[in-house]
């Protein structure tokens, strides 16, 4: 038996959706199954509808809608005619890399007198800082412009009030109880704002303070904005699926200087790039720069016009990113050693293991714990927290993931009096504080995922859209399927299920036979399915079985050959779903061997299979029985069924005997489950 993994979620259909699908797919000209997915995405209505597939510029929200946005140019526009010097703040990862470097495009463009400047991760953290703040005044700064960060900077933005620096405060993150009293605040999440849509990224609260100080909207370096949007795990709905796919283009048809050397340094294929391009290949290297060096070189990269400098960054990120990996492998290591000592203690104590997991080291990178405690969730699925700590002053810094249902930036601020610093959202958080604080706030996250979460909530949940077949798995659908395009965030690739659909063949590739290859159907339609680090399964399968899979389907491109091929997420085979064959199943698969008398062995188990209608699996059993009781033998590649065979009774086949109880055995495994 293989079980799931995780909780499949199918998502609900009724006769009323049918009806919005079939008058989506009427009035739109889509396929049945394009309109059925966008109907369960809440997208029902034809207007709603086009526009999520066809949307454009046209659609694009007035930015003035942002709160704060008509203080925010009248200030920057009077710096600029008043020649001030002003200042790009931004923040380290590839949203604030991103921000920053679209205003440095746009003022460079506008031909203001500005710099920019990003603080060192490990020397500065996240934010503003004051010592920033000072240089700033030293270096006669009048205004800063902040992106991708500054709602939480209360008592930063006072200070610089102090020393004669104005702020204008743009970012997206979730704002505090009392925002900075900046000449300007402009957050779609902040309170009073009307804006119509609150999921942009800071990139894209920076691309609509653009289009205000052009009077439109920038789409010549919509290539930046995608890529602080995907890196950032924002929803592609509204604007920012507009945003991403005017990216998406201009990526595969006029890419930037710094993104052609990006690519050509990363092996990247502009011309067929997707979301998940940019997810995987793109955003990994521009994040490298902050986490073990210093951002600045990434926004060097995004703005420089001369190719041979973009090429020299673009190889040196690459460099960065691949020690990245080296780091994290072996910081991943270390704190999984720390957690399974934890859950070791607990259990040799009498007591659960705890619901969420700190974890703390010296000389652990502070630049890639996030992705540390991204890994760790993957593996344990619970709310992670991994933290590294400075020797000599005991300070702690952090980075959080969490699992649905767990609100971090909640469970944050219920403690935060035991934290110096946190900020974040619902899935990722960042904190600092003392290590003679972390027990304290182990126990007290622990107290808040148990009062907060079900026992679901500790399952991991896959979201199932359709029902599909193998004989429906073709390459025209994958086509179709590509019109709900660019997947992501809120709009992921779509999830089908094949329920009970039969194995053909099962066999492990790669290294160590670490991957699982199926070919799923049965006659000459035959789908293969890919199941990376699922090759240990291959055992638990035989061909003939009934499986359920879900998976997203894509395209195989070999040899010049094109197949649809689908990427397996999970699967279930229950034996008890297989009905044991009766007495009458033997006597009429033994008849057609007797009528046959001697056969091929090769395809004869297909040949059976198909005349009974019994699975291959069950036929493969049938013959293993005959040939112990001798009604048949086989060897050297031919089956012969005996003449005159002595009558004997089913039941002394221990084959059969030990089929039969493995079967009785998982009915009552498989009831006592459902019960």
């Amino acid at each position: 038996m293989i079980q799931r993994k995780t909780r499949w979620a199918l998502a609900p259909w009724s006769l009323t959706d049918e009806d919005k699908a079939k008058v989506l797919a009427s009035k739109l000209g889509l396929p049945p199954l394009v309109a059925k997915l966008l109907v369960q995405r809440g997208f029902d209505e034809p207007e709603t509808a086009e526009r999520f597939l066809r949307g454009g510029m046209e659609h694009f929200h007035d930015p003035y809608l942002l709160l704060g946005m008509k203080e925010a140019v009248e200030r920057i526009k009077q710096a600029a005619s008043a020649n001030e010097k002003i200042r790009i703040y931004g923040d380290y990862d590839a949203d604030g890399v991103s921000s920053t470097s679209l205003l440095v495009h746009v003022f460079r463009s506008l031909n203001y007198n500005f710099d920019y400047y990003i603080p060192h991760r490990a020397l500065e953290g996240y934010g503003l800082n004051n010592k920033a703040i000072e240089l700033a005044a030293k270096e006669g700064i009048k205004l800063i412009v902040t992106v991708d960060t500054g709602i939480s900077a209360v008592h930063e933005i006072a200070y610089a009030r102090q020393l004669g620096i104005d702020v204008v405060v743009t970012d997206h993150h979730e704002p505090p109880e009392h925002t900075p009293d900046a000449c300007a605040v402009v957050n779609p999440k902040q309170e009073n704002c009307g804006y119509p849509f609150k999921g942009l990224a800071g990139v894209g609260v920076a691309f609509k303070l653009a289009h205000a100080l052009l009077e439109r909207p920038p789409l010549e370096w919509a290539d930046i904005v995608s890529l602080g949007t995907i890196a950032d795990l924002m929803p592609l709905k509204d604007e920012n699926r507009i945003l991403v796919r005017y990216g998406l283009e201009r990526l595969r048809s006029h890419a930037g200087v710094g993104f052609r050397a990006l690519a050509e340094a990363g092996g990247i294929e502009l011309d067929t790039i997707t979301a998940t391009g940019v997810a995987f290949g793109m955003a990994p290297r521009v994040n490298a720069a902050g986490r073990l060096d210093h951002a600045k070189r990434a926004v060097e990269l995004l703005t420089t016009e001369d190719y041979d400098n973009a090429i020299l960054a673009a190889i040196g990120l690459d460099s960065l990113n691949k020690e990245r990996q080296r780091v994290v492998e072996s910081i991943v290591k270390e704190a999984e050693q720390q957690w399974q000592a934890k859950m070791a203690s607990a259990e040799a104590s009498g007591t659960a293991s705890p619901p969420v997991i700190v974890l703390a080291g010296e000389g652990w990178n502070v630049g890639v714990i996030g992705i540390v405690a991204s890994k760790l969730l993957e593996r344990n699925y619970k709310p992670v927290i991994i933290l590294g700590i400075d020797e000599q002053t005991g300070m702690c810094k952090g980075s959080a993931r969490s699992i649905e249902g767990f609100d971090l930036h909640a469970a944050l601020t219920a403690c935060e009096e035991l934290l110096d610093h946190y900020g974040g959202h619902q899935a990722a958080a960042g904190m600092s504080l003392h290590r003679d604080r972390l027990p304290a706030l182990e126990q007290r996250l622990g107290e808040l995922a148990d009062a907060w979460l079900s026992a679901d909530d500790w399952i991991p949940k896959t979201a199932v859209d359709l029902v599909c077949s193998v004989s429906e798995a073709t390459l025209d659908t994958i086509t179709e399927l590509s019109q709900l395009e660019p997947f992501g965030m809120g709009n992921p690739s779509p999830r089908l299920l094949f329920p009970r659909t039969e194995l053909a063949d099962r066999r492990t590739i790669g290294k160590e036979s670490k991957h699982l290859k199926l070919s799923l159907g049965s006659g000459r339609r035959l789908l293969d399915g890919i199941g990376f680090s699922m090759g240990m399964l291959a055992e638990g399968l035989k061909p003939g079985s009934k499986i359920d899979v879900i998976g997203e389907l894509s395209v195989n491109e070999w040899n010049g050959q094109r197949k649809p091929q689908l990427q397996l997420h999970d699967m279930h085979f229950d034996p008890a779903a297989e009905p044991f064959p009766e007495r009458e199943d033997f006597g009429k698969v033994y008849q057609h061997l007797k009528q046959l008398s001697q056969a091929p062995l090769d395809g004869l188990t297909v040949q059976l299979s198909k005349q009974s209608g019994l699975s291959l699996a069950t036929v493969e059993l049938m013959l293993d029985v005959f040939e112990e009781l001798q009604f048949i033998a086989r060897s050297n590649g031919l089956m012969s069924a005996a003449p005159t065979p002595q009558k004997r009774d089913l039941a002394s086949s221990e084959r059969y005997r030990h089929a039969k109880e493995q079967f009785e055995a998982s009915q009552m495994s498989f009831a006592s489950h459902r019960s």
